[in-house]
């Protein structure tokens, strides 16, 4: 390594030759970082084939190639932060506008929405199965043990806060409040008469409360379900009576407040607990995940399935409903050998996929687990609790620890995206951002040994 020097000492004189010097100077710099190596480890052409980008011919040109989209959904998650700090990284650092396919000079990109932009518009086109294939096809040269795979769930948590009735309610009440209020503004009519400002400041106080008490939260959500009950049926009266001027997206949120009193107001008087429960105004596709862990009982977000082959995750499964991992044993065992065209010999799970099902479908296809045996030790028994021991380690380690690399080094600790398709992207970018990286670090490796 060259001495670092002070800019000051340069006095505005590089001692480059020529522009395309320069060029392959920071060229060959960026290709030896880990950034070059996620974008060694990644097949462009083919992924703008499976997400079905190209170039419009029509209106001014694209900032972003249909490549430089999909890296900049890469880059968002290797930086792990807001749209706003990506593009002002993306403005001063070069290696950055490499890996994007750009070159700004001394232009500087302002609008950040033009990220948020982008992340819709490759929601809209993403097919998981289609872009794994392409991932795992340029990836197979540089993973070993094809036959082998261990599989796990966890949860990705969505950015919202922690969903209580009361909160919840209170939500659909503001909402529903100044949704009517600017409707008798547009119509000229006067505002319904209601007890709104009285609950305000109760909410207030309740929420201020460091121990919330049994009666005063029943009087507070009782009260929540009357105000939402009338200011739900004012809009009614209203939208038979006139045509309201409601945007599309007004519409959809007030049928969701609709099915939200429906739900708490069944729970409440009939202590009936809800069907596909709404936890969130903003986020209806979200759903409580139960986790069952000693610090965090419920999670919100999304569920996902994955399984690992040679420490490479990829995505079996991924839904906002609970579901139960251990019957996904006999579809994972069969997407793997779909995607890897190699019969599994060996999958790793932990005790919740050992069921009698999952045990006489891996007995019969001759595939090796690590499930506790049940009945009498076998002649082998020293071998097989030997080989178990290899799988369950290879679980716990490198899948399990994937899981959290994922949430604190790739952006999906807390997923702030605020539609459904766009946070099934950022997970999947999330995912595969930490793929790349091991497949780019492995096949600089192998160039080093060969070159040795």
């Amino acid at each position: 390594m060259g001495k670092i020097q002070r800019i000051s000492e340069f006095q505005y004189s590089f001692s480059f030759s020529s522009q395309q010097e320069q060029f392959t100077i920071f060229l060959r710099r960026f290709l030896e970082s880990d950034l070059g190596k996620i974008y060694r480890g990644v097949p462009w052409e083919a992924m703008v084939d499976a997400f079905d980008l190209k170039e419009s011919g029509k209106g001014p040109r694209a900032i972003f190639s249909p490549q430089g989209k999909i890296a900049l959904m890469f880059l968002k998650h290797y930086m792990s932060c807001s749209d706003r700090k990506l593009l002002e990284l993306l403005n001063g650092n070069l290696d950055f506008q490499f890996f994007c396919g750009i070159y700004l000079g001394t232009d500087r990109l302002t609008n950040y929405k033009l990220i948020s932009e982008i992340r819709c518009e490759l929601a809209g086109k993403l097919d998981i199965e289609r872009v794994q294939k392409e991932l795992f096809a340029h990836w197979s040269a540089h993973m070993e043990g094809k036959n082998s795979i261990v599989m796990d769930a966890t949860c990705y948590e969505s950015h919202i806060r922690h969903s209580t009735d009361v909160k919840l309610l209170w939500e659909c009440t503001q909402w529903l409040h100044s949704l009517l209020k600017g409707v008798c503004r547009d119509q000229g009519i006067a505002m319904p008469r209601s007890k709104y400002l009285k609950w305000k400041r109760r909410y207030g106080s309740y929420s201020k409360m460091k121990r919330k008490n049994r009666k005063k939260r029943r009087a507070l959500t009782r009260a929540l379900l009357l105000l939402t009950e009338k200011f739900l049926s004012e809009l009614e009266r209203l939208e038979k009576t006139f045509a309201l001027r409601i945007t599309a997206l007004q519409y959809v949120r007030w049928s969701v407040a609709r099915k939200v009193h429906v739900q708490q107001h069944a729970l409440f008087h009939a202590g009936e607990k809800p069907r596909d429960r709404i936890v969130s105004l903003d986020r209806p596709y979200i759903r409580p995940i139960v986790r069952g862990k000693e610090t965090k009982s419920v999670e919100f977000g999304a569920k996902v399935h994955k399984f690992q082959i040679d420490g490479i995750g990829f995505i079996e499964h991924l839904s906002f409903d609970a579901f139960h991992e251990g019957n996904r044993f006999k579809t994972t065992v069969f997407k793997a050998q779909g995607l890897t065209r190699t019969k599994v010999k060996v999958a790793g799970a932990d005790a919740l996929y050992a069921t009698n099902a999952n045990r006489r479908f891996a007995t019969k296809h001759g595939i090796r687990t690590d499930f506790k045996r049940k009945g009498r030790a076998g002649k082998h028994e020293k071998h097989r609790k030997k080989m178990a021991g290899a799988i369950t380690t290879e679980r716990a380690s490198r899948l399990e620890g994937s899981f959290g690399n994922d949430k604190e080094h790739y952006g999906l600790k807390r997923i702030k995206a605020r539609t459904k398709a766009t946070e099934i992207l950022w997970i999947f970018f999330g995912i595969h951002t930490a793929n790349a990286l091991q497949i780019g670090r492995r096949m600089s490796t192998e160039k080093s040994l060969r070159a040795a």
